[in-house]
């Protein structure tokens, strides 16, 4: 059903928020999967799988955390972006069936927290690299640090501007220069983490004291540390749960996006984090201690070409991953926000500039935050991706009738565009996921945050709505006159 049918509102449309047509849809496996190439291999990520050795895990029980994460994390995505790949819709368009058409701004306001939050976090960090490139080849370039403004010294603010105008020269084509982008960037990234593996079997002769080292945790500290360390993995790609149909919108083909994602994300997050691992386990025999920070890394090589290739390809990498993640999600979300004003350059501009508003630079290094704020982001983020899955293969069946998603009078109005049903099951979701912060003896459920959350707000979404009428289009089986022709 073609969504020209019916006068579409403004305040709800936008050709940006449309159904990509069939035609313009040309993501294929490979373009999944060098995108999920670009996001996994970036410089939080690398820190984090080293962190993992620093709380006290064995090199396998890092690698099984890894692992356990990233599975959960593609299973969660293939069934969340299968609606974004048959209807080429946007998150920010299709959560409106759960949430009602106004409703559905407290997710999309959220997610755009969260991901903005993410842009400043791998902002800073790709500064740092470009900071110690110029730091080599300029002179007194070390010496604008004495100069400090709002906490940022002068040097690393110079980079960090340098940074975000990178950002925006490929967001300023839109998502055909994001995809070009991520077709080269991510493969880029593999090839030098692989470089740098040979580095560390060569200088340990093996592959080094991290991985004869035992796992300093008890059974017990293990049964409470691993669990966490499996949510805040999750944590990290929490957003991307929710945002993937901004993606699989442009997949050719289920298969394509499922395919695709199955490469890109659990084998190279796995091959990632073995990078990192042995390149920190032979810096232990190089340099006498476990750098997890690859600038600091770097640095310790006094080496010109090594300096250049790798702050390059950290560089790289962490554009990478923040226009694919944390660019594209709030760019979409804006544009929801104000479609008569934004297109998707626009907004996309707009939420890199917000980004700078959280200035990254005065919590970067306590680690402590980040690992909370990732068990929040996990939380707060599972019950609207449950949300979002009950709608879509429990009161919908998996179909939707398009043009009902662009109108205040559609199958999405429900009372003045607000699902009451949907925000009680999304309200019951955040109890879940946060109960154990209130009361102590239920403590155990936080560690489980994610999980929690998505499981109470599918649940109780799906029993709250049984009785919810629903439109003759949405439950036609024969639904395939429902997708987009056009």
């Amino acid at each position: 059903m073609s969504t020209d049918i019916i006068q579409k509102d403004p305040r709800l449309y936008n050709p940006d928020l449309a159904p990509v047509p069939k035609a313009k849809r040309r993501w294929t496996w490979i373009n999944f999967s060098t995108v999920w190439m670009g996001m996994v291999h970036n410089i939080v990520a690398y820190e984090t799988a080293a962190a993992l050795l620093g709380q006290g895990f064995s090199v396998e029980q890092a690698l099984a955390a890894v692992i356990l994460a990233n599975v959960i994390l593609v299973i969660a995505l293939w069934f969340n972006g299968v609606a974004g790949a048959k209807y080429g819709l946007p998150f920010p368009v299709l959560i409106r069936a759960a949430f009602g058409y106004r409703g559905a701004q407290i997710p999309v306001l959220l997610r755009a927290f969260v991901a903005i939050f993410w842009f400043a976090v791998q902002s800073y960090a790709g500064s740092l690299a470009i900071n110690a490139l110029f730091g080599l080849f300029i002179p007194g370039w070390q010496q604008l640090s004495h100069f400090v403004i709002l906490g940022l010294q002068a040097n690393v603010g110079i980079a960090f501007g340098l940074f975000w105008l990178l950002h925006a020269l490929i967001i300023s084509h839109g998502m055909d220069r994001i995809r070009h982008f991520e077709l080269w960037a991510g493969p880029l990234v593999i090839v030098m983490g692989l470089i740098a593996v040979i580095w560390a079997l060569s200088t340990a002769h093996g592959l080094g004291p991290l991985f004869y080292t035992p796992s300093k945790l008890s059974p017990k500290a293990f049964s409470i540390e691993f669990p966490l360390a499996v949510t805040g993995l999750i944590g990290v790609w929490a957003t991307l749960v929710l945002n993937i149909p901004d993606f699989t919108r442009f997949a050719k083909s289920q298969k394509d996006q499922m395919v695709g994602q199955a490469i890109g994300l659990p084998i190279t997050a796995i091959v990632f984090a073995l990078v990192s691992i042995i390149t920190t386990s032979g810096a232990v025999i190089a340099f006498g201690s476990a750098i997890s920070n690859p600038v600091t890394l770097l640095q310790h090589f006094h080496s010109p070409i090594i300096l250049i290739l790798g702050a390059v390809t950290l560089i790289i990498a962490t554009l990478s991953v923040n226009v694919a993640a944390n660019v594209v999600s709030p760019a979409y979300d804006l544009v929801n926000l104000f479609p008569q004003n934004l297109n998707f350059v626009k907004a996309g501009i707009l939420s890199i500039a917000i980004g700078v508003l959280f200035v990254p630079w005065l919590w970067f290094n306590n680690a402590s935050t980040i690992y909370n704020v990732l068990g929040a982001i996990g939380g707060a983020l599972g019950p609207v991706a449950g949300l979002m899955l009950a709608d879509f293969y429990v009161v919908r069946r998996r179909h939707y009738d398009v043009p009902m998603f662009f109108v205040e009078t559609g199958d999405f109005s429900y009372q003045n565009g607000w699902n009451a049903k949907g925000l009680v099951a999304f309200g019951i979701g955040i109890l879940g996921a946060f109960i154990g912060l209130i009361i102590p003896s239920l403590h155990v459920l936080y560690t489980y945050s994610w999980f929690v959350g998505i499981a109470a707000s599918f649940i109780s979404y799906s029993l709250l709505m049984k009785s919810q009428p629903t439109s003759a289009h949405e439950l036609d089986l024969s639904a395939e006159a429902q997708e987009v022709e056009s």
